[in-house]
């Protein structure tokens, strides 16, 4: 398994932080801050997917109050 490299922490006021990270095999990761070895994990291409659906919006229902 290839080496996990983790970008820092994306985090909310008073929220866990998330973390991304990518490996050289075309894997990507998504772990709560300090539980990198617990995490999902899928494919690199799904993972700009991904980003690609939450910037056009498709997750902002998730974010009602």
């Amino acid at each position: 398994m290839a080496a996990i490299e983790w970008e820092d922490a994306f985090c909310g006021e008073g929220a866990s932080c998330y973390r991304i990270g990518v490996d050289g095999e075309d894997n990507s990761y998504i772990a709560l801050s300090g539980h990198e070895d617990t995490y999902l994990t899928d494919t690199r291409e799904a993972l700009r997917q991904l980003i690609r659906d939450i910037k056009a919006g498709k997750a902002d229902h998730l974010l009602a109050e």
